[in-house]
């Protein structure tokens, strides 16, 4: 009889065991969801603040008692932090966690290979190393990429220069996502004998000098979507505007930040469109490995109508390529 008892308790001890593994967030009336940015600027920034509003509100209305408890992290540029604040995310209990960028992405996967993580404003995931595929993972990592229509964005800045000179490109040659993209414009001016001035640099104290030693070599300036550009739109838009050279730009935010126009993504809208993913893991249950990445469901035309009167465009004359 002792026996029968004992191994009777043995087998409910079992169950509720098994029973508490396999909670998930879908359980929970609190949800725990950890943010990791590489460093503030417009499109992250706004990423972040699509992804909040989006999966707040849907969690909401799956259920109104439920609440999201979000634990962000920003690095501010510096990768011992980015390193450390990843250590953090993935040592605490969250049920997922955000990396913004690919730096983010990159410094929570290596900290963690079982807590969820989908990423927003990453360029390549594969290329970057966080997944096997992008129509299925494989790994415990999903989510959205920010690469843009580079061609497109090229053949735009085409349309608003006044000269023969060459076209001027400036990135950080330190991401992986910006080097990806110059090498995209450099075939997309091959395949249209477009003269080119690459112009890489790897810190804000560079960028003001660089720009200012190109400014006479070239009929425009294009710039990827790069953290440390869009760091330094403010600098880079008024050296710009003195030198009545226009500015395409990756992102959106960056062409409000100091660009003349652009032809791209909306950050705010791809943070929510993550936001979606993450809530058929949180609640649907559904696993990142399964899950393919996803690109920006809009692009749209944006034009800085200050920026381009102050150069001598008519913004009225600017129109999606």
């Amino acid at each position: 009889m002792k026996k029968y008892l004992i191994g009777l308790m043995t087998i409910m001890a079992a169950v509720i065991l098994a029973g508490c593994a396999n909670n998930s967030a879908a359980d929970k009336k609190t949800i725990n969801v950890g943010i990791l940015q590489i460093v503030p600027h417009g499109s992250l920034d706004e990423a972040r603040k699509g992804f909040k509003e989006e999966l707040s509100k849907e969690i909401k209305q799956h259920d109104k008692s439920m609440k999201v408890n979000y634990n962000y992290q920003n690095a501010q540029g510096d990768q011992a932090n980015l390193n450390s604040m990843a250590q953090q995310l993935t040592q605490k209990k969250n049920d997922l966690i955000l990396g913004i960028a690919t730096p983010s992405a990159q410094a929570l996967a290596k900290k963690t290979k079982s807590t969820p993580i989908v990423v927003t404003a990453v360029t390549n995931l594969k290329s970057a190393g966080l997944v096997k595929d992008d129509r299925k993972p494989a790994t415990n990592v999903t989510g959205t990429k920010d690469l843009g229509p580079v061609d497109k964005q090229v053949k735009l800045l085409t349309t608003l220069t006044k000269s023969s000179k060459p076209i001027g490109v400036m990135y950080n040659s330190s991401e992986e996502n910006s080097v990806l993209q110059v090498k995209m414009v450099k075939e997309y001016a091959k395949n249209h004998h477009l003269k080119l001035n690459v112009v890489s640099v790897t810190s804000t104290n560079d960028v003001a000098s660089a720009l200012s030693g190109m400014a006479d070599k070239v009929s425009g300036i294009y710039l990827p979507t790069d953290n440390l550009m869009a760091s330094s739109m403010k600098t880079i838009g008024k050296k710009a505007r003195e030198a009545k050279l226009p500015v395409v730009t990756g992102s959106i935010e960056m062409a409000e930040d100091g660009g003349v126009a652009t032809y791209g993504i909306n950050y705010h809208d791809l943070g929510k469109q993550t936001a979606k993913m993450a809530y058929k893991i949180l609640i649907d249950k559904k696993k990142p490995q399964d899950m393919p990445v996803e690109t920006s469901h809009t692009l749209r035309l944006y034009v800085n109508k200050a920026n381009a009167k102050a150069i001598g465009i008519d913004p009225s004359k600017i129109t999606k390529p």
